[in-house]
């Protein structure tokens, strides 16, 4: 898919990966750039630098992705892409005692955030690309939907359940000529990054979300399901499928290595 002179909405627009790839996307001189996010000034910002449009959306809210969606193709025309890309870091705590003990609370906005936003996107805009001829989600998952994240229970797991609908989603509608990509990194210099720990994420380096915003661009004229910005994650999955006892040793010595370093900070302050 060609991004010249498409209606595009990027979800989580006003930071990070959102912002690089709203600004990208004027760059490839889209028609219109629809820049969604929950903090409506920075979306604001954003858009005045671009020509674009901004909107207020809580992703974790049904009736805010259907007021966007009706809201853009009055005003704007169909969409062709739409890119679910907001996220939250959440229960990023290498220190954690148990897997399953952070709170419901934490769990369901999670689950709100990286899976059914991506589903309320796609039960609204399916019936519609299909009734004129197909369209584009790009979804904004992680890594750890492909891996896992150490120390963040929560994340991992709403994210491989991320990566499970956007596979859903491509099978399905292959044949409504709507295409599917998911975007998997590992660590960005984004604001997201900067409000975790440092720790095993970083090992393969941080890239600028530039330069995923450049992987996007590309995986997105090739149609490829997969996108991946660190070339490294693509050996780190056959790892893991070729002996899954020995991926999940190798986790397991990442987890006491994060935990180790975590306590050595902890004992510093």
């Amino acid at each position: 898919m060609k991004v010249k002179d498409k209606v595009v909405v990027v979800t989580g627009g006003a930071k990070g990966i959102g912002r690089a790839l709203c600004e990208r996307f004027h760059r490839e001189d889209a028609k219109t750039v629809i820049v969604s996010d929950i903090d409506i000034k920075e979306a604001e910002a954003v858009a005045a630098t671009i020509g674009g449009a901004a909107y207020r959306t809580d992703v974790t809210k049904e009736e805010d992705i259907v007021h966007l969606v009706n809201d853009v193709e009055q005003r704007f025309g169909p969409i062709d892409l739409f890119c679910s890309n907001a996220g939250v870091a959440t229960g990023m705590n290498p220190l954690t005692e148990n897997a399953g003990g952070d709170s419901n609370d934490l769990w369901t906005f999670a689950w709100q955030v990286h899976v059914m936003a991506h589903v309320y996107a796609a039960r609204i805009l399916i019936p519609r690309m299909k009734a004129r001829g197909g369209g584009y989600f790009l979804q904004t998952i992680s890594a750890a939907g492909l891996l896992s994240q150490v120390g963040s229970p929560v994340y991992s797991t709403t994210k491989h359940a991320a990566v499970g609908f956007a596979e859903s989603l491509a099978i399905t509608h292959k044949a409504d000529n709507i295409r599917v990509s998911m975007l998997c990194p590992q660590a960005v210099d984004t604001p997201l990054l900067r409000a975790v720990p440092t720790g095993p994420q970083s090992r393969d380096g941080i890239l600028s979300a530039e330069t995923v915003a450049d992987a996007v661009i590309e995986g997105l004229d090739r149609e490829a399901f997969l996108i991946l910005s660190h070339k490294e994650v693509a050996g780190y999955m056959k790892f893991k499928a070729d002996d899954y006892d020995r991926w999940i040793r190798g986790m397991n010595k990442l987890q006491i290595s994060s935990r180790e370093r975590a306590q050595a900070q902890a004992g510093q302050q």
